[in-house]
């Protein structure tokens, strides 16, 4: 979702549109910030995010064509609405195909614009919304398999470049077929549903990651922290598992951090990962479950 004043970015060479634009858009509930011309705009835009970009055509240094090019191919999520004058040098066709959202002619109304700025915000939303939709579990409101494997990518990619480690945790519920069969699945459900809320209450928003693999598979990856810490938040989960008390229920969990072999292909590495983690998952499973086991690796360390 949008956050409730977005920000937009207003790029033009002519100061008295730069100020009018300014002026319309900030009544409209919007934060604006100008540039003068593409070339300080796509610095502003590698420096902060922007959902919306507004834009005149003809400019020195860099032109609207170029800039559109630049968003496209940086910022693809970003929508752009293009403000052209009287001589429409180029036509709506023209900057639709170069990957702006929408069309505004000078001289333009107040109205006008505050109707094209709704129009980009609410398809900015509802592409928000799908994306939720297309990453999230429909049960329990966490993560999916499928961003599972853009996350583990974009983090330990991150923990290269930072300097910091980055921890895997397998969940796996005990005993759960039989708590299925014994109480039924809208039980199993709910089940799924407060380990699902247990992760999240657990892990740190926008740091670390919580995902339902399916079944009663879950996973964690846990960012910026000590192997104390990781340990300590798979206890912190399995204690707060154990208040709800179902029946025989438990969770076993497994516990891997990332290493980097430079010789290796970046998916040798991840699958590494996974499988330390597997493979520490059933030792904890082997050893009586309902407890947490760290892979061999991070304990010789």
């Amino acid at each position: 979702m949008l956050m409730n004043t977005p920000k937009i970015l207003l790029v033009d060479d002519d100061p008295l549109v730069l100020d009018l634009l300014a002026t319309y858009v900030e009544a409209f509930g919007f934060s604006p910030t100008t540039a003068e011309d593409g070339v300080i705009a796509t610095a502003k835009m590698d420096e902060t995010s922007y959902p919306i970009v507004i834009t005149d055509m003809m400019m020195p240094n860099m032109d609207g064509m170029q800039l559109l090019k630049y968003i496209r191919e940086n910022h693809p999520r970003t929508s752009v609405i293009v403000v052209t004058g009287y001589d429409r040098t180029f036509t709506y066709t023209d900057v639709i195909r170069a990957g702006a959202t929408d069309f505004i002619t000078k001289p333009f109304s107040a109205d006008e614009l505050e109707a094209k700025l709704k129009r980009a915000v609410r398809e900015l939303e509802m592409v928000s919304q799908l994306e939720i939709l297309s990453i999230s579990d429909g049960l329990t409101q966490i993560f999916n398999r499928r961003h599972f494997d853009i996350k583990i990518w974009e983090e330990v990619h991150r923990a290269d470049r930072q300097g910091h480690d980055v921890f895997l945790l397998l969940l796996d519920v005990d005993n759960f077929k039989r708590y299925n069969d014994q109480l039924g699945h809208q039980a199993g459900d709910r089940l799924l549903q407060s380990i699902g809320a247990i992760m999240k209450s657990c892990i740190r928003e926008n740091v670390d990651w919580a995902f339902r693999f399916g079944g009663d598979e879950f996973s964690i990856l846990l960012t910026q922290i000590t192997m104390e810490q990781a340990l300590m938040t798979g206890r912190r989960i399995l204690q707060k598992f154990a208040e709800q008390n179902f029946l025989e229920s438990g969770l076993s969990i497994g516990m891997a951090r990332f290493v980097r072999h430079q010789n290796n292909p970046w998916e040798t590495d991840i699958a590494d990962l996974i499988d330390r983690a597997d493979k520490t998952l059933y030792t904890a499973k082997n050893l009586g479950k309902n407890q947490i086991c760290v892979d061999e690796k991070l304990l010789t360390q």
